[in-house]
């Protein structure tokens, strides 16, 4: 067997396998989704460049074609279009061949044109990493080869190339849109399906992620922790880099006695924070209407959960079962319906800020008017919000 330069007992190759592929996820995680997909941060010439030759040697992805394909995630989120949803095509197709999606939609010339802008376009992307994409990981190969010998170079270099299919392609974003916990009420069905991330750079914290798209920091709630976010922190200590924007935190401050412009703002910058304290609300009430109502346990649970749901997503039963409880409860019917009401004040439309105004005016005085203790506590508290 051909001796390798690097001469490790087994758990070397062990611990140098873990060190290389999690050099591989922070490029994939800083470089190509937070730097180059969402713009959330800045990266020097240094470490910019020294990712894009470390994918190029372990993964042979084309940063215009992985930025695009995401950005076409985002945008077709959960429908037909969408490049790799386990809601459309099934979480065993996106876990195990994921990356075949992404080959398939990355011929997709469209996608590239609309999605693919603000990419590395100098000489050494056209002449070499992007023509020459596959020429990187067989570089490696002998790079591994000959620092660990054949047989460790060779299955350290398999472990490489399988580890970014499977992780990034195949959990993230198959487990990441269907199993795990959400801090956020987003349109889609994005999830934080561990709340330590480490293993795959904080792309763990999925929801969180799809809750503001441009936030260089994926974690939020004080259990959760994102190690890419760690390592921009100390390449920003260090001049290498430059956050641009992160996740507004929740700001509330004296009561508003005008429903302005101003608190429209607060309210759309904060509509996540906003959404989940009205679900709460909501589950307050339906918990003291099924009470009266005489609904069990078990109906009670369900119903509260479907509460949360968005309405449009519900399967026809879940629509009835929703419906019948909701025809029983005047008082829950109406702040169910207020709150897709709610929603519409930050869903996109061609409303202008005058009628977002209106809209928000009347929406607070019905509430504060409704008889429904629950409903006037939570526009008290949409007074406070502050931008």
């Amino acid at each position: 067997m051909h001796p390798g330069i690097l001469d490790l007992p087994w758990w070397g190759y062990v611990v140098v396998t873990l060190a290389l592929t999690h050099v591989t996820i922070a490029g994939v995680t800083i470089f190509l989704h937070r730097h180059q997909a969402h713009r959330a941060l800045d990266l020097g010439p240094v470490p910019s460049h020294f990712f894009r030759l470390w994918l190029w040697l372990t993964t042979g992805m084309v940063t215009k074609e992985w930025a695009a394909i995401h950005r076409k995630h985002h945008a077709k989120c959960e429908t037909a279009a969408d490049p790799h949803s386990p809601q459309v095509v099934g979480l065993n197709r996106v876990l195990w061949t994921g990356v075949f999606l992404y080959v398939k939609e990355s011929r997709n010339r469209d996608t590239m044109e609309r999605y693919g802008h603000g990419t590395p376009d100098d000489w050494v992307e056209r002449k070499l990493y992007s023509p020459w994409h596959k020429l990187g990981v067989v570089l490696m190969l002998g790079i591994d080869v000959a620092l660990f010998g054949i047989w460790p170079g060779v299955l350290i270099w398999g472990v490489q190339m399988v580890w970014i299919p499977f992780w990034a392609a195949g959990v993230v974003n198959g487990i990441g849109h269907f199993w795990g916990y959400r801090n956020f009420a987003c349109a889609d069905a994005s999830t934080n399906f561990f709340p330590l991330g480490i293993l795959i750079g904080g792309e763990e914290l999925h929801n969180n992620h799809h809750a503001f798209a441009t936030s260089a920091k994926l974690s939020n709630k004080w259990y959760e922790f994102d190690i890419g976010w760690l390592y921009i922190r100390l390449m920003e200590m260090m001049g290498l880099a430059r956050v641009k924007k992160v996740a507004p935190t929740p700001r509330l401050g004296a009561l508003r006695p005008a429903i302005d412009l101003d608190m429209l703002q607060a309210v759309v910058t904060h509509r996540y924070d906003v959404l989940a304290k009205y679900l709460k609300s909501l589950r307050q009430l339906a918990a003291e209407e099924f009470a009266q109502l005489r609904i069990d346990a078990r109906e009670g649970r369900l119903v509260r959960r479907l509460l949360g749901e968005d309405g449009a997503a519900l399967a026809a039963p879940q629509k009835e079962r929703l419906a019948a409880v909701l025809d029983r409860s005047e008082a829950l019917a109406k702040a169910y319906a207020m709150r897709a009401e709610l929603e519409a004040l930050w869903a996109r439309s061609s409303a202008s800020h005058d009628q977002l105004v209106k809209q928000l005016q009347d929406w607070v005085a019905r509430a504060e008017q409704s008889g429904i203790r629950q409903l006037e506590e939570f526009s008290r508290r949409l007074r406070s919000y502050a931008v």
